[in-house]
């Protein structure tokens, strides 16, 4: 039998309208979908008639299947014929294993398509009226996992580097290791006055933003009481939010 093909699909970061035209034909097509946590649930209506809808999610410490089951059931479906979508939150390549799935797709000679989409490090604070680069105040602009491979490891990031070389940095999955983070970022040469964002469920009705500095935003979040899922965002940049915030489905807001 034809092998099928897999398209490891971005689905945005959660309004359902930020998804690529492409991401949704996507969707229309495919046999199989197997659908992470943080995507947009509604994408789903557009699934066709029949279509096979597996949870394949993961939370800090709770995944409904690890990644090598995950591997193993794009290439079955896909060995059996089938169009296949992968349908992961924000953008396949940032955090998102698409990088791991295409590898094994490829050793296994499954013909796949990786599809873009718009990632929340940048769509989040825009919604949160936070560019991330202006020319003013950030020519720079980083994403950086909140967490090593292993939960609560950092060692990997070359916190010299981040916090002298970068003037807006994103961190994903991170508000575990807030406390860690504005620790080290201050230990290496930011100030404890650069200003702080915090932005759970970024671009839905969910949203929520708490707004401070590195040295105030670990107890504006702990009384906010934000949790995962949430963006990260420190730089100059912040201080635009109060200037040009324009969503109207912002769900609350603290100011430090």
């Amino acid at each position: 039998m034809k092998a099928g093909i897999v398209y490891l699909v971005g689905a945005g970061p959660g309004d359902i309208k930020l998804i690529t035209l492409y991401g949704m034909e996507c969707i229309k097509k495919a046999d199989v979908i197997a659908y992470d946590r943080l995507i947009n649930q509604d994408l789903l209506h557009y699934a066709k008639d029949g279509a096979e809808l597996i949870y394949v999610g993961k939370s800090p410490g709770r995944h409904a299947l690890i990644q090598e089951e995950i591997h193993q059931i794009l290439v079955e479906k896909a060995l059996q014929g089938k169009t296949v979508t992968r349908l992961k939150g924000g953008d396949p390549c940032v955090f998102g294993r698409a990088g791991e799935e295409a590898e094994v797709l490829a050793e296994n000679n499954i013909p796949f398509e990786i599809v873009p989409g718009v990632t929340s490090g940048i769509a989040a604070p825009a919604y949160a009226g936070i560019p991330v680069t202006h020319r003013d105040h950030a020519t720079s602009f980083t994403i950086v996992t909140g967490h090593g491979r292993k939960e609560k490891e950092m060692d990997g990031i070359n916190w010299p580097a981040l916090a002298q070389g970068s003037d807006t940095i994103a961190f994903y999955m991170g508000v575990g290791n807030l406390p860690h983070i504005t620790k080290e970022l201050m230990r290496h040469g930011k100030r404890s006055t650069t200003p702080v964002a915090v932005i759970q469920w970024g671009t839905t009705e969910r949203q929520k933003t708490v707004t401070g500095n590195l040295a105030t935003i670990e107890d504006a979040v702990r009384e906010s009481g934000i949790e995962h899922p949430a963006i990260i965002l420190v730089g100059e940049v912040v201080k635009l939010r109060e200037k040009i915030k324009w969503y109207k489905g912002e769900a609350k807001e603290i100011l430090t």
